[in-house]
């Protein structure tokens, strides 16, 4: 009997540190949860990064909001 060839070929997910690289399957358990602590920080990372350009993108449209808003606004005369 034959194995088919997804048996034989299976799929090795390799990883690259400090420009060795080591096949994931082949790590400790231990060690492949490092993997997926540094994968979900790095996410969290790029999610970060997101959020701080559009707070940081929304800041400077209030100021900008409110600079032309003093601007625009008439001076008040005082009468004497």
């Amino acid at each position: 009997m034959s194995k088919n060839k997804t048996d034989q070929t299976k799929k090795q997910t390799t990883i690259s540190v400090d420009g060795t690289e080591y096949n994931y399957e082949d790590m400790k358990p231990e060690e492949q949860q490092v993997i997926h602590h540094i994968t979900d920080l790095d996410r969290k990372i790029n999610t970060t990064t997101f959020n701080l350009a559009q707070l940081q993108f929304g800041r400077t449209a209030f100021v900008n909001s409110l600079s032309q808003s003093l601007v625009s606004e008439p001076e008040e005369v005082e009468e004497v």
